[in-house]
């Protein structure tokens, strides 16, 4: 059965999220009719458009936001019109207090969240080398990176565990495998949300929790749209398809990630970045 509505997907412009093989007189797609996400980081750049997206697969959303709540209302406005709930709803990840607050807030005006994704992150720019990065910076990453997923997983993973079922899906990045000149404080960061999430993974699984990890590449963003900026040669030089993955072909694996699907997958690192980089065995 497909949940996908022609007229949303008409006037939104994009392509159903769904795989839809033959498989003789079925069909595959991705329903979250049901389901409560949470994604951190909402009113970010992929933020926006995995919040879209999850609503488009039928999921009720609760958008969390640190400083934009303007835009966290625009948003929550947008995902209501698709015919799902929605609510905003502010909190300092960094911060355990905070983020037992927006459980408690979360829970109040949607039920408890089936989904967290864990998208929210610090930006420390401009990157320098080791000798020359500010030492807050690699606090600031450790904070927003490793303790944010400490914080949601004790405030929300409890009441997955509890009912049986639950996805937990951090976004990592390409950078934490490549380890590239000046990006100690961002790597060392994404790093470590990596090694608290496996553990994560072998902890909460036999409660029928899954614990996952997108990991992006240098993705095209609304942004890129509207500057002109898509292409960079350079970098597409090093991709083995060619080109930059976009903003929707990450949420794609998260909507993936986060339905029945993906129900015997856990601890998994899933690179979207054409082969940029390539997890060995």
């Amino acid at each position: 059965m497909s949940f996908f509505r022609a007229d949303v997907f008409a006037e939104s412009g994009l392509a159903p999220v769904g795989v839809a093989p033959t498989l003789g007189a079925m069909s595959l797609s991705i329903d979250l009719r049901g389901r409560v996400a949470l994604i951190t980081g909402a009113t970010g750049q992929l933020g926006r458009v995995m919040a879209r997206t999850l609503a488009r697969c039928g999921a009720d959303v609760a958008l969390h936001f640190h400083a934009s709540r303007e835009r966290a209302e625009a948003l929550r406005a947008e995902i209501e019109a698709l015919g799902v709930r929605a609510c905003a709803v502010q909190a300092d990840v960094a911060d355990h207090t905070s983020v037992v607050s927006m459980r408690d807030a979360v829970a109040a005006a949607l039920g408890a969240p089936d989904i967290v994704v864990a998208c929210a992150v610090s930006q420390v720019h401009p990157w320098s080398t080791v000798l020359e990065e500010d030492l807050a910076d690699y606090e600031d990453q450790f904070r927003s990176c490793v303790m944010q997923n400490v914080h949601l997983a004790k405030a929300f993973v409890p009441a997955m565990a509890a009912r049986g079922r639950g996805r937990y899906i951090g976004i990592n990045t390409e950078c934490s495998m490549q380890c590239a000149p000046t990006q100690s404080a961002y790597a060392a960061g994404k790093r470590g949300m990596d090694g608290v999430l496996r553990v994560l993974a072998r902890e909460v699984g036999a409660q029928g929790v899954t614990v996952n990890q997108v990991a992006p590449g240098w993705t095209i963003s609304e942004r890129d749209r509207e500057q002109g900026t898509e292409r960079n040669a350079g970098y597409e030089a090093s991709v083995p398809l060619a080109r930059r993955g976009t903003d929707e072909e990450v949420a794609h694996v998260v909507a993936f990630l986060a339905s029945d699907l993906a129900s015997f997958i856990t601890g998994a690192f899933i690179p979207v970045c054409g082969g940029n980089v390539m997890p060995a065995i």
